[in-house]
């Protein structure tokens, strides 16, 4: 962080610089051009260090608690989901919540599953692959997929990580696997909507820190 916007944080905290012109603040930290006051406070806005309020001339100083949690998210861990056999049932129970950096992902209507089985392990979701016990992001708001998706889907409530592939000329979707094992595909008839749900589009995985 340059100098000034350190000289201005500090004064912030003391004072309203709302109420001062920029050159009488430039003046409390020995700075002699206005625009240089005016650029850094810009700056420190676009941070998220402070608050400029011109309507009512208020510079606040940001609690450093209140900027870290806007620089996360908090994602739900709603259960398993199979990446095996299809054995795993679809509870949507949360099991609690995952503290995610907006850096990582971002989005409003995310939830999180752990993966269990290896039949994802040579999927390539963002450069990763599904292993066994990583968190998988899925984005609810996603159930329309794409050619090349991945998606979290209900198959006779069983939950499955896979890659769909639509069989148009035999109005069939198989549910691929990507694994270094030979797992068979799960077929769905377009007429089963009452067993077949897309839960969203698999969009981040969290895998488990390897120590």
């Amino acid at each position: 962080m340059h100098q000034i916007q350190k000289d201005l944080l500090a004064l912030s905290r003391n004072i309203n610089l709302g109420e001062k012109s920029l050159r009488e603040i430039g003046r409390l930290i020995n700075v002699e051009h206005p625009q240089k006051i005016s650029h850094h406070l810009q700056q420190l806005q676009k941070k998220g260090f402070l608050r400029i309020d011109k309507s009512r001339s208020l510079v606040k100083n940001v609690n450093k608690n209140s900027r870290l949690e806007r620089s996360f998210i908090n994602i739900p861990i709603v259960g398993a989901a199979n990446c095996g056999p299809a054995q795993l049932l679809a509870e949507e129970n949360i099991e609690g919540h995952l503290k995610v950096s907006k850096s990582i992902v971002r989005g409003k209507t995310l939830f999180a599953v752990k993966a269990s089985g290896d039949s994802m392990n040579r999927s390539h979701i963002d450069g990763e692959a599904i292993q066994n016990g990583d968190y998988v992001i899925v984005d609810r708001g996603k159930t329309a997929l794409n050619h090349g998706d991945y998606g979290l889907f209900v198959v006779d409530g069983a939950a499955n990580i896979k890659r769909p592939y639509v069989d148009r000329s035999n109005h069939r979707i198989a549910l691929i696997s990507e694994s270094t094992y030979d797992y068979p595909p799960i077929y769905i008839d377009e007429s089963d909507e009452d067993t077949f749900i897309v839960n969203g589009k698999v969009i981040k995985v969290i895998g488990r820190p390897k120590f």
